[in-house]
């Protein structure tokens, strides 16, 4: 009788177990970003979640918008899955118990007093557009696609939205200001359930 060394059998065991939180398994979301007020910008943007080895849901955000001017332009995740008009989407998705949506300060008080950005949970990184053509993809641990307190699926969905300005991630004292957190809403994009492709 052949016999096989344990230390082998126990190998090929642990590379015959399924892993959880493949690559492929997560839940997944897709927007179609339309322009607020100009019908030339449009794109899309998807989202998957992963679950790390640690088992930290991670959620990878892609995006390619056209029409917009060159430069950088805030992203964010907002509370409502609303687009139509682009106000009607909220402040930055933020559930926590005692979350400040709101994207940045009501006034141009130095130090702002009623601003939690960049730590709202929908808050992204900027947008890149070169030559009409804007790219972003980042990797997210604050928000979710599968049921939690940190869902965008939540009663009443959430939606990304694209601004006219940079973010300057509103970290500094000086920054502290209106519109730190990019400006006006310059495209939106209501966020839907989405099956594997």
């Amino acid at each position: 009788m052949t016999r096989i060394p344990f230390a082998v059998a126990c190998c090929c065991c642990v590379l015959a177990w399924p892993l959880s939180g493949s690559a492929e398994d997560g839940p997944r979301a897709t927007a179609e970003i339309k322009g607020c007020t100009d019908a030339a910008i449009a794109g899309t943007a998807t989202l998957h979640e992963r679950v790390s080895a640690e088992g930290i849901k991670e959620v990878t955000v892609k995006m390619q918008v056209k029409g917009l001017k060159d430069g950088k332009h805030a992203v964010h995740i907002h509370e409502v899955g609303k687009c139509e008009p682009c106000g009607d989407a909220g402040g930055h998705h933020d559930p926590g118990p005692s979350g400040q949506s709101r994207p940045d300060t009501a006034s141009d008080t130095v130090p702002a007093t009623d601003i939690n950005h960049p730590f709202h949970m929908g808050d992204l990184i900027n947008l890149d557009v070169k030559n009409g053509i804007g790219k972003l993809e980042h990797t997210t641990n604050r928000v979710t696609l599968s049921p939690g307190r940190l869902s965008i699926f939540d009663g009443d969905g959430s939606a990304i939205i694209v601004h006219a300005q940079a973010d300057t991630y509103c970290d500094e004292e000086s920054d502290l200001k209106k519109g730190c957190a990019g400006g006006a809403r310059e495209a939106c994009g209501v966020l839907r359930p989405a099956g594997k492709p």
